[in-house]
């Protein structure tokens, strides 16, 4: 369970607040009998979509997602973002439906999106596949293209798309290396602005709860960027897990790198239920004060399950 691992009492001269939800993985139900056209059920889609009917439509329910929903909605929350994963096998229809949902959720300007594996399950063309998400993925001003840097109050949000098609039995992402090069001048960029900077990823950059199988393959490269250009926050999702781990960023610095499980999983079996997380960041004289708290579902709805706080001494600098 995420818990407490640095603290810093909160100042007087708090200033430049901003609140927002962090949740991933919602992994929209397919409808019930054989969805799209049979041709469509071929290669790994008729591997995630047998998978789909013997296991995983018991663990991904509709109605602990729409609780999250809920629970989200009785917060104060400037912005939302969410780390990917949102179709199972990729079917042009499901695109489509997870569009509807984006627009039930917020306007692009108020949620910010990341497409994960399972978005990328085959290869789609960009127009009738995760291109129908394409506002909720822009950057500022309309920009398309990842990353993208969306700018709320004091803090960037720079979505990375992990999102690559893998062969059967892999759930592997890539970030590239052009992708990984704009990615430094988006931190770099948003460290001079003095931002509070929040990368969004399907894939940690880092190993953890797996193996090569189903990792970001070109971590070691993403870890190389965020340890020269720093960033004060890593949010994913992916492994359906909680997890709160660190990697060295400039100098002495730690940056968080923070995972939730998916949004729409009951316990069942090793899984973990649905958690999403309010954090809020307040910019303070000497640096920057991130408040977290854990919201965890249990049947009948969800509650708080853990707060921490981490503490930052000094803005980053150019």
């Amino acid at each position: 369970m995420l818990g407490s691992p640095v603290h810093q009492p909160l100042a007087s001269s708090m200033r430049q607040i901003l609140s927002f939800a962090h949740f991933s993985d919602p992994h929209l139900p397919l409808p019930s009998g054989r969805p799209g056209r049979l041709r469509d059920l071929a290669g790994k889609r008729l591997l995630g979509y047998l998978s789909w009917r013997r296991k995983r439509h018991g663990v991904h329910r509709p109605d602990v997602l729409a609780a999250l929903l809920a629970d989200m909605s009785g917060h104060a929350l400037d912005h939302v973002v969410v780390t990917g994963d949102l179709v199972n096998i990729a079917l042009p229809d499901e695109f489509e439906r997870a569009r509807a949902w984006l627009e039930q959720l917020g306007t692009p300007d108020g949620v910010s999106v990341v497409p994960g594996n399972h978005d990328a399950t085959v290869a789609m063309p960009w127009q009738t596949g995760i291109g129908l998400w394409q506002p909720w993925m822009e950057s500022d001003g309309g920009g398309a293209g990842f990353p993208f840097v969306r700018v709320r109050g004091p803090v960037a949000f720079i979505g990375v798309s992990t999102a690559v098609p893998s062969p059967p039995l892999l759930a592997i992402g890539t970030v590239g290396r052009d992708q990984a090069a704009r990615l430094a001048e988006a931190l770099d960029r948003a460290g001079r602005d003095g931002l509070f900077r929040v990368v969004l990823m399907h894939h940690p950059p880092m190993m953890i709860h797996g193996t090569a199988r189903t990792a970001l393959t070109d971590r070691r490269e993403v870890q190389a960027v965020l340890r020269r250009c720093g960033a004060e926050l890593v949010l994913h999702g992916h492994h359906h897990r909680e997890h709160l781990g660190y990697l060295p960023g400039p100098g002495d610095a730690a940056i968080p790198v923070i995972g939730v499980p998916s949004a729409s999983a009951a316990a069942h079996g090793h899984t973990q239920p649905a958690r999403w997380i309010r954090f809020t960041v307040a910019g303070l004289e000497g640096g920057w004060h991130l408040g977290a708290e854990v919201r965890g579902f249990v049947e009948g709805g969800f509650q708080t399950t853990s707060r921490f706080a981490i503490g930052y001494e000094a803005r980053a600098a150019a």
